[in-house]
């Protein structure tokens, strides 16, 4: 499997990509983490509502122990402590849901915010990487000698813009019929180029 061109150009192109593309996932990661803390400060007030409801809970029923027991009236000043306290309960599970509630929304959106730019940069990213792995590695199989070169040439000539082949020569088609090595090779070398290859070494 070829991952990069043979060409130092373009393979420093591919390299410069793919780091960006790291870069950017470790920025929309960073992007996502703070969004996600932002998030997390609406959950204060159900943290407060929390404390308050256990701190009204508790003072009402340590009132409720303070007069426990009275004589003459037993338990019967302490139950409507003990009873009131309830709804301190009560206010601490709103805040408790309120914070989950937070919670969950602020992981939903930390991830949408990271995920949304991540996956749409790196579907094209994945396509135009794949794309060169796929041609660059065919193309490596038929690269062993000049003989090679000759699909490439034909190619070429299918392939590549009118003015780079008048470029080569004023009749490819022909030098190629003919079996002009030096047309050939040239031919080859445009097609080779767009798959980021090296032509082999001339013998």
């Amino acid at each position: 499997m070829k991952l990069y061109a043979d060409l130092p150009g373009r393979r420093l192109v591919q390299i410069l990509a793919d780091l960006g593309f790291v870069a950017w996932i470790a920025l929309w990661a960073w992007v996502g983490r703070r969004v996600h803390e932002v998030t997390m400060e609406l959950a204060e007030p159900g943290r407060q509502l929390q404390g308050a409801g256990v701190g009204f809970r508790d003072k009402l029923n340590a009132a409720g122990d303070g007069v426990d027991n009275l004589p003459v009236l037993d338990d019967r000043v302490a139950g409507p402590f003990r009873s009131a306290a309830e709804a301190g309960t009560d206010i601490e599970s709103a805040g408790t849901n309120l914070v989950h509630a937070v919670e969950k929304f602020a992981l939903l959106i930390g991830w949408t915010t990271a995920l949304v730019p991540i996956l749409i940069i790196g579907a094209w990213w994945l396509w135009a990487r794949g794309r060169f792995v796929r041609r660059a590695t065919a193309a490596q199989r038929f690269i062993d000698a000049d003989q090679d070169l000759d699909l490439f040439a034909l190619r070429a000539m299918a392939n590549q813009p009118m003015a780079a082949l008048a470029a080569v020569s004023a009749d490819p088609s022909g030098a190629w019929r003919r079996g002009d090595l030096e047309t050939i090779r040239a031919l080859a070398v445009l097609e080779l180029r767009d798959s980021g290859l090296k032509p082999p070494r001339t013998a």
